[in-house]
């Protein structure tokens, strides 16, 4: 199902991944493509896709019910009406799925509740303050709980349908039309990868603000929390404390971020040996900045500069 404003690629990628795996390798995909009022879905990036059928002229049981997602999704999603089609359309579905904001409409269709989920990095805060009934993973490229499967945004589809592929027709199945599309058939690392993960926001204090400035542009000092404690004028105890309750973070948590971050802008903009930048932001070894890229981002830095270097 798709909807005005829905994100191209949403509808596009999978679609190609479905038709060339039902051309080329064996299986056996019919898509229908189908509009709340039966007209051509008007995506955000200009191009008009036309739909076969109106949602309300569904008749039958359905195999697979995906829905697009993209910055029409939260508009769509007030629809009581497009909301109570969903719900009667994935009682009579083998499985349900959504990429990039679609989830918001399965949230909104009740049908993540008491599940794992996930969506476009950017707004699975927004997800989860939501529909707090969710279970919201930020990371995973997509996610599958009982019969519902999320996915992350944008290429993210492309991902999950190559994971109905092989759940339908095999790994092979799967890895000849991700080969096709010159794609992974399981990307390496999550969806962190690609997203500023230093999301805190700023404490309300300002001797707490300080520190975050002074964590954010010395990240190879001493920034354990006796030394942040006392550059704060506060005991350990209490300074932990309110740091925690004004940023949503520990200070460990938050200066590994900051480090982190710093370290991907290095890969990215210069040509620092990663030995270098692991000194320069704090990390000490190179193994230390391996464990943290690994925790935070799902691949290591040597990776991550190959794919993100300018």
């Amino acid at each position: 199902m798709a909807f005005d404003e829905a994100q191209s690629l949403d509808i596009t990628g999978p679609a190609e991944a479905f038709s060339i795996a039902t051309r080329f390798f064996g299986a056996e995909y019919r898509l229908e493509l189908v509009t709340p009022g039966g007209g051509p879905a008007r995506c955000s990036s200009g191009l008009s896709l036309n739909a076969d059928a109106a949602i309300d002229d569904v008749r039958g049981s359905v195999d697979t019910l995906l829905v697009a997602g993209g910055a029409g999704a939260h508009r769509v999603a007030a629809d009581p009406r497009v909301i109570a089609w969903l719900v009667r359309t994935a009682r009579k579905s083998r499985r349900v799925a959504s990429i990039c904001t679609g989830a918001f409409l399965l949230a909104e269709a009740g049908l993540l509740d008491g599940r794992r989920a996930t969506t476009h990095w950017s707004q699975c805060r927004r997800l989860a303050a939501q529909y707090p009934q969710i279970a919201v993973e930020p990371d995973p490229i997509y996610v599958r709980d009982g019969k519902v499967f999320t996915s992350a945004g944008v290429t993210a589809g492309m991902d999950l349908a190559l994971a109905l592929i092989e759940e339908d027709h095999g790994a092979d199945a799967a890895l000849k039309t991700a080969r096709s599309l010159v794609l992974f058939v399981r990307r390496p690392g999550g969806q962190s990868q690609f997203s500023a993960q230093l999301t805190a926001g700023p404490a309300r204090r300002e001797p707490l603000r300080d520190v975050q400035a002074h964590i954010a542009e010395h990240p190879a000092a001493d920034l354990s929390v006796p030394a942040l404690a006392a550059r704060a004028y506060m005991s350990e105890r209490n300074f932990a404390r309110a740091f925690r309750a004004e940023t949503g973070m520990t200070p460990a948590a938050y200066v590994e971020a900051a480090r982190v971050e710093r370290a991907r802008r290095e890969l990215e903009t210069t040509d620092l040996p990663v030995q270098a930048v692991a000194a320069a932001c704090g990390f000490g070894t190179v193994e230390t900045m391996r464990r943290a890229f690994g925790r935070r981002l799902g691949v290591n830095p040597a990776a991550y500069r190959e794919r993100f270097a300018a």
